[in-house]
């Protein structure tokens, strides 16, 4: 069952990624809220498969690593789940309107970067839990121990207010980003598909 799960989880998760690429480059919002959710319905049991076929020593890995997982689902569900309900459905002041809506690059945008900080933080954890038998399994374990990296620029960059909403080409720019996530982690997911499918 733990080997179904992964199996079905990274299906999932990539299926999600690919899809919010494609909402981000026909400009589709709610397509692109909807999406991130989905990420995030995948990952967290991908990460837990992973956990499941974690070693004894590695134990203290694959648990920060749940952890971290489930704080980055419980962040970026209030933010998507905000801007497909009191966002886009009701009429909010344009001091809320600043707080809630995600292109405000206000209160909601830095907790979704927070968010994804502690995403980062799950894969890094968790590639410290897989045993790299394959040049596959490799390349996963170092894609995943890389993307923690991002945990540094998500938690930091906004602190020093680089995203602002009147920055010129500022839309493009965060499309740019997000689109080279989707190009990075879309391998991940294939990857641990790959991984679960020779796990027995």
């Amino acid at each position: 069952m733990n080997r179904k799960i992964g199996i079905y989880s990274s299906v999932l998760t990539l299926m999600a990624v690919l899809g919010f690429a494609l909402c981000m480059i026909i400009g589709s919002d709610f397509g692109s809220y909807i999406s991130s959710m989905f990420i995030a319905w995948g990952f967290v049991p991908m990460i837990c498969s992973f956990a499941s076929y974690s070693e004894k020593e590695t134990k203290a890995f694959s648990y920060t690593a749940i952890a971290f997982a489930a704080v980055y689902t419980v962040l970026i569900m209030v933010v998507y789940f905000a801007q497909l309900t009191a966002v886009r459905l009701l009429e909010l002041s344009n001091q809320a309107s600043q707080i809630l809506n995600y292109k405000s690059f206000g209160l909601f945008f830095s907790y979704d970067l927070l968010g994804y900080a502690f995403m980062a933080l799950a894969t890094f954890f968790i590639s410290f839990t897989i045993q790299a038998t394959t040049k596959s399994d490799k390349w996963l374990k170092a894609l995943l121990l890389i993307h923690g990296i991002f945990a540094v620029s998500c938690v930091i960059l906004p602190m020093l207010g680089v995203f602002k909403a009147d920055i010129a080409g500022g839309d493009l720019i965060g499309i740019l980003v997000l689109e080279f996530w989707c190009a990075y982690f879309a391998p991940v997911c294939i990857l641990s598909y790959l991984y679960f499918r020779r796990e027995q």
